[in-house]
């Protein structure tokens, strides 16, 4: 047990600082300074300089907004940074290769599924929502737009865009553009599972 607890506090750690390269590097590829991305964000300085040095345990919240402000998708700030993408750069991803990160405030778990450093526009997350999870996402308009497809694999959520809400059972798909508050809730007491399938207006996700 305490090898198993180790091991996942290892993992976390790795990814918190996979996390603070992308967004450092996506920062500097932009030429945006801290306080720009703080104005485009709505994410303090003080946290986004914490996330960057990998000393911040983030949640999926705090991330998209972060990932908004930044003009890509939450999914690419689990990419490792460009130059070892480029080097392991291949059109397969291996189950045992794609990053899997949990939200420390709602407990759902979401793993990469798409291939890193492949330049196409779509990407692909798998998500396992405990009973009674809810994360609620803020960000509205962006200035990239960007198109999501839920489906429901097992168990049942509710999805809420703007003031539309949509309840999600087994083999159920919602089509959706990111431009308005969108919110997550498993209102049961099973666990579901989804696929997200995303894709933006721009030939690059990176």
């Amino acid at each position: 047990m305490v090898d198993t607890v180790s091991t996942m506090e290892e993992a976390r750690s790795d990814l918190n600082q996979r996390i603070a390269e992308r967004v450092r590097e996506l920062r500097a590829a932009r030429g945006l300074s801290l306080d720009a991305v703080a104005g485009r964000s709505g994410v303090s300085r003080s946290m986004i300089s914490l996330i960057e040095r990998g000393e911040s345990s983030p949640t999926a919240v705090v991330l998209e907004k972060l990932a908004a402000g930044l003009g890509v998708m939450l999914a690419s700030l689990f990419d490792a940074p460009a130059a070892a993408a480029s080097l392991a750069s291949s059109p397969l991803a291996r189950r045992d290769d794609q990053p899997q990160w949990q939200d420390p405030a709602s407990g759902y778990l979401r793993r990469n599924v798409s291939p890193p450093g492949v330049s196409q526009p779509m990407q692909i997350v798998e998500i396992h929502f405990p009973p009674g999870g809810r994360v609620a996402f803020e960000t509205g308009v962006r200035d990239t737009r960007v198109h999501q497809q839920v489906w429901m694999l097992e168990g049942a959520i509710d999805v809420t865009v703007g003031a539309e809400r949509h309840r999600l059972r087994e083999g159920d798909c919602l089509a959706m553009q990111l431009d308005r508050p969108t919110m997550f809730h498993n209102p049961t007491r099973k666990p579901a599972r989804y696929a997200v399938v995303m894709a933006s207006d721009t030939p690059s996700r990176r």
